[in-house]
């Protein structure tokens, strides 16, 4: 079996085109390599790009990508509605075929390596990468983004896993490692109040939020800790943001294992949570690729009639409103269909 790895780093520019256009070809240039998808969003300001191809092929790209980006990107001059940490803000390593998560935990830990050293960027390590359980989430990590960097360095329980403590104001830190495929969904609401949004993603984060008394102070327990009220989805992690461009407010959503929770399921309990708070769901979007299995789930569960995967796909966009700010084409947007 050919051994094929997919990796998916996000930088901090979604507006300048010749700098995305750069950090595209800085991947394309690179041998074994697939540039499959490059998907910038002027209102996050944040580009999302994925490529797949053979392990050491993967890693060269990520680094000539990486490289292009603490040439262009100044993180000094950074605003955007998305968190993040650096210029090249997080990339994760992904098994698709052929190869294991160890292999590419592997594959994480020589580019964050090689970042460190070359090019003077703190690296961490999150997810299966992680080297304890208070960096195994990207959040977590990228708690006090940009701005709080370099407070963050001195702390010595943030040194960082590769590279010194020093705050390189350029570019940031880097976080990378290895992960399950995940699917980056925004669900799109009828309002431009992105406090719904964000009360809709305390309540169905697997995180859930702080459980609060009748003066709004977190509860404790006997330990001292704050008492979380779980919330009602698992392997997914939200917030909500405004997305200024069409005046509306989104559910940011990763699912972060897309069996455990598919897009129609986060799509339908929005709906359900919005409709409580006076609001409704009335489409969303897809940033990146998806695995065909998540629309052919979809499918089923709008029209189990369908027989042909075309006809499932073509009730899994029509239903979820995946056309509603971009036309969604299933021939760039699925994976299966790009390699």
């Amino acid at each position: 079996m050919k051994k094929i790895v997919e990796c998916v780093p996000n930088f901090s520019e979604g507006r300048n085109a010749v700098t995305i256009k750069a950090i595209a070809e800085s991947i394309h240039g690179v041998d074994g390599v697939k540039l499959l998808n490059v998907e910038p969003d002027k209102d996050y300001n944040r580009t999302v790009v994925t490529f797949v191809g053979e392990p050491e092929g993967v890693v060269e790209a990520a680094f000539q990508a990486t490289l292009t980006a603490a040439r262009l990107i100044d993180m000094e001059h950074h605003k955007g509605e998305h968190p993040r940490i650096g210029a090249t803000d997080v990339v994760p390593f992904i098994p698709v075929s052929g190869v294991t998560m160890a292999d590419c935990i592997r594959l994480a830990n020589v580019f964050g390596k090689r970042v460190a050293s070359e090019l003077q960027i703190p690296i961490y390590l999150y997810e299966a990468a992680a080297t304890s359980p208070a960096r195994k989430n990207l959040s977590d990590v990228r708690k006090g983004e940009y701005e709080g960097l370099a407070k963050k360095l001195l702390d010595p329980h943030w040194c960082p896993d590769f590279g010194t403590a020093v705050f390189n104001k350029k570019s940031g830190a880097t976080v990378t490692g290895a992960r399950k495929f995940l699917i980056a969904y925004n669900v799109n609401l009828n309002t431009a109040d992105s406090s719904i949004a964000q009360e809709i993603a305390l309540r169905i984060r697997e995180s859930g939020r702080p459980k609060k008394d009748a003066e709004g102070k977190p509860v404790k327990n006997e330990k001292g800790e704050t008492i979380k009220i779980p919330g009602t989805l698992g392997a997914v992690k939200a917030m909500g943001v405004l997305v200024e461009r069409f005046n509306l407010a989104q559910v940011s959503i990763n699912l972060v294992d897309y069996e455990v929770t598919p897009p129609h399921t986060a799509y339908e309990e929005v709906k359900k949570q919005a409709r409580t708070l006076g609001a409704d769901a009335t489409g969303s979007e897809i940033v990146g690729l998806t695995p065909l299995k998540a629309l052919l789930m979809a499918g089923k569960f709008y029209n189990e009639g369908a027989t042909s995967d075309e006809e499932l796909i073509s009730a899994a966009v029509e239903r979820m409103g995946l056309s509603q700010l971009e036309k969604f084409d299933p021939a760039k947007k699925i994976i299966e269909y790009q390699l």
